[in-house]
């Protein structure tokens, strides 16, 4: 049983009920005077604390995503990531592999509702490798359809997480398959992501100094894997990124440092810097300079501002409010910054499914506007 399964979560409920039902049977027994018997009525309370707990910490898990898998919980690597080599010459090996579709409930078949592919990417550029999934609207397969490239969000999970809780938790391709079914939003490609590009580290979307190059696989290496495979567009800032937490810290780098590519991004209780801890390592090989440079609010302030549309999501009890503003307030054209603020909310899954209709409405919409720009699709 998977970790955040709901049977794991039920059995652990009746092994709770159960534990409750034999120590009030116990109790009496255990009610004599003595060493034996108080160390008895010890366990008995240690029996009951543990598997009331248990079902605590497994329901808190499944709602904040702390571990999605048993490998994560252990500290065990949870993916598998391959480092291919390059080859001398030749054809190169296809960036992207279809490994077949992911059932997730979509109302009518693919030519209504669309599709989900699970994928694996394998970056010609730095060699790095991930597995995820990719939604296809309904028109992706319409005969009269079948000449049309279409646009792109990359949308980015939390970390630590793993990208089907994009699936799972937050619900993404379900709520695309319903916008576009109601014609409220354009038919777009959703390809679904974690920020790690490594296992077992956190490498918060930098090109880390001799060691793992984490944004250039997202700029360089998605795209290139994507368009191998799919009809996506190639138009100028046609492709869009949005991400929660450490997710939308990267969608916001990604329009900021490739907005040839990313035209608009959106941050869910985004980070505006790569915190490092004992998950991260050194991101900087002891460098200020380049730390600054990975720094958001550091790059507005002192960089020419890219001709991008950002999207921030915050509330107002969330730690990253009064930095949210602060970004906001130091925008100045061609960027344009728009905030999406709750006056309650939280950093967790429950708040950022709430707000994952409303962020891709406004993707589409800042998209369409760089299609229109570019004379493109």
């Amino acid at each position: 049983m998977g970790l955040t399964s709901p049977t794991f979560q039920l059995v652990l409920v009746l092994i709770a009920a159960a534990v409750c039902v034999l120590v009030l049977w116990l109790w009496p027994r255990a009610a004599r005077k003595g060493p034996l018997a108080l160390a008895g009525r010890i366990g008995l309370l240690v029996l009951t604390q543990v598997s009331i707990l248990a079902v605590l910490l497994v329901a808190a898990n499944k709602q904040f995503g702390f571990y999605s898998t048993w490998n994560e919980l252990l500290g065990r690597a949870s993916s598998r990531q391959v480092m291919q080599p390059g080859t001398a010459g030749g054809k190169r090996p296809p960036a992207l592999v279809v490994k077949g579709q992911e059932s997730i409930g979509l109302k009518g078949t693919r030519e209504k509702a669309g599709q989900v592919d699970r994928i694996e990417i394998h970056g010609p550029v730095t060699g790095l490798s991930m597995d995820g999934y990719a939604y296809l609207p309904p028109e992706y397969f319409q005969k009269e359809h079948e000449k049309e490239t279409f646009p792109v969000v990359v949308v980015i999970t939390g970390q630590p997480g793993v990208s089907k809780n994009l699936i799972t938790q937050l619900k993404v391709p379900q709520a695309a398959s319903s916008a576009v079914m109601k014609k409220e939003i354009r038919p777009t490609i959703y390809v679904l992501v974690r920020p790690s590009v490594v296992a077992d580290r956190d490498t918060n979307c930098t090109d880390v100094p001799g060691g793992p190059q984490a944004l250039a696989f997202f700029n360089q290496d998605l795209p290139l894997a994507v368009t191998d495979v799919y009809r996506a567009t190639g138009a100028p800032g046609g492709w869009g990124a949005v991400g929660n937490s450490t997710g939308g810290y990267c969608a916001l780098k990604l329009a900021m440092t490739n907005p040839a590519r990313y035209g608009a991004a959106a941050g869910l209780s985004a980070d505006y810097f790569a915190r490092q801890d004992s998950k991260t390592g050194d991101l900087y090989a002891g460098s200020k300079a380049y730390k600054s440079e990975n720094d958001l609010t550091w790059r507005l302030e002192r960089m020419p501002p890219p001709p991008v549309s950002l999207l921030l999501a915050t509330s107002k009890n969330e730690d990253n409010y009064g930095p949210s503003l602060k970004f906001a307030q130091k925008a100045r054209p061609p960027l344009k910054v728009d905030k999406l603020v709750r006056d309650e909310g939280g950093h967790n899954f429950q708040t950022w499914r709430e707000e994952y209709p409303v962020v891709l409405r406004w993707l589409d919409k800042e998209l369409k506007e760089q299609a229109e720009r570019s004379g493109g699709q």
